[in-house]
């Protein structure tokens, strides 16, 4: 099982996020032995964003006559979708900027959603080509929005992106209120890391094949 460790957090050691996708990953690890994990780490390293260079995804003839420049980011984009398409279990750190993603992690998503690789067009409409997957969000939030749907372009993003590209599994970790002071933000990660205990736990089947 491959195992796909997604930061989009500037904040290094201050980040809720970050320590969240970094107990996910390693309880998810401690349940499911033989799990390999590969970190990308899109504060650090992350693509630029889609512009007339990189706009395409073309491949092999495809790619014939594309400029220095085309070629390059196409290489880019070629690595991660192959990135997240090798990936069973994706954990993803997503904390809420002004209602929504951080720009990186929008890059990272701009690359991967391909026509014909994590998604195509059929005569019903669109069919997610990136299916069987595991996706675990840990949502960060300062202030406390719940399920709002007016206010939150961040959980509702990615579960319809995520759906859009054919995983079905999209399990949320949520710890709001991190910026209201210290007793709600000790309750909110407190929660979260309960989630974190049950979305990362083997289901029955699993059990059943390791006993």
């Amino acid at each position: 099982m491959k195992l796909l460790h997604i930061d989009s957090s500037p904040l290094a050691a201050n980040s809720v996020s970050r320590q969240l996708t970094r107990d996910t990953v390693a309880q998810w690890v401690a349940a499911h032995p033989g799990t390999t994990v590969e970190h990308l780490d899109l504060a650090v390293n992350a693509p630029s964003h889609l512009d007339l260079q990189s706009l395409g995804f073309r491949l092999g003839a495809d790619a014939a006559g594309l400029s220095e420049a085309q070629q390059r980011e196409n290489r880019v984009s070629e690595q991660l979708v192959s990135q997240f398409l090798a990936a069973d279990v994706v954990v993803v750190g997503a904390p809420m900027y002004n209602f929504s993603v951080p720009t990186q992690l929008k890059a990272w998503i701009d690359r991967i959603a391909q026509a014909g690789r994590t998604f195509r067009y059929t005569a019903t409409g669109p069919e997610g080509l990136a299916k069987g997957k595991t996706v675990i969000v840990a949502s960060t939030r300062g202030g406390m929005y719940g399920d709002d749907a007016v206010a939150d372009h961040q959980e509702s993003y990615l579960l319809t992106v995520f759906g859009f590209l054919g995983v079905t599994d999209v399990r949320i970790v949520r710890a709001e209120g991190l910026a209201m002071g210290d007793a709600p933000r000790a309750k909110a990660i407190a929660e979260a890391q309960r989630a974190i205990a049950s979305h990362t736990a083997p289901d029955d089947a699993e059990a059943l094949l390791e006993s």
